[in-house]
C-alpha cells in the first residue's frame, strides 16, 4: 500500500493559479490533487486530443467550488461535496474556484498531462 499528501505529491503543471499534482499510488493508478481558479477552461489545452477532449477516466471527490464538464452529449455541473466519475471525453471549466482529488489510470493520465504541458508551452 502507498499513501501521499497533497504537499508530498509532485507538481505536474501549474500556472495562472491552476495546479495539478499527481503521483502513482499503486498498480496502474495515480492520485491527483487539482486546483482551478474560477474561469479556468481546459478546453484550449485539450485541442489535439480525440474530439479535443480528455480521454482519461477519473474517479474523485470535489472538495470546493462548482465545475462544468463539457462532453459530446452535453454539459454537466458538479458541486463541492459530490463524488464523481468522469468518463473519457470531457473538458472541465471552473465556474467557481475549485479543488478536487481524483484517481485515474496512470498511463492514460500521463498521456493527457504530457499533451496539456506541451500546449501550455
Amino acid at each position: 500500500m502507498k499513501a501521499t499528501t497533497q504537499n508530498e505529491t509532485p507538481v505536474a503543471f501549474e500556472g495562472g493559479g491552476t495546479e495539478l499534482r499527481t503521483q502513482e499510488i499503486g498498480g496502474d493508478m495515480s492520485v491527483a490533487f487539482v486546483r482551478f481558479p474560477q474561469g479556468t477552461d481546459m478546453a484550449p489545452v485539450l485541442k489535439g486530443q480525440p474530439d479535443d477532449l480528455c480521454q482519461c477516466p477519473h474517479w474523485g471527490y470535489l472538495l470546493k467550488g462548482r465545475l462544468k464538464m463539457r462532453t459530446k452529449s452535453g454539459d454537466e455541473i458538479y458541486e463541492a461535496g459530490q463524488a464523481f466519475y468522469w468518463a473519457p471525453g470531457h473538458a472541465p471549466e471552473a465556474l467557481e474556484d475549485c479543488e478536487y482529488i481524483d484517481f485515474s489510470p496512470t498511463k492514460e493520465f500521463n498521456e493527457v498531462i504530457d499533451h496539456v504541458k506541451a500546449q501550455m508551452g
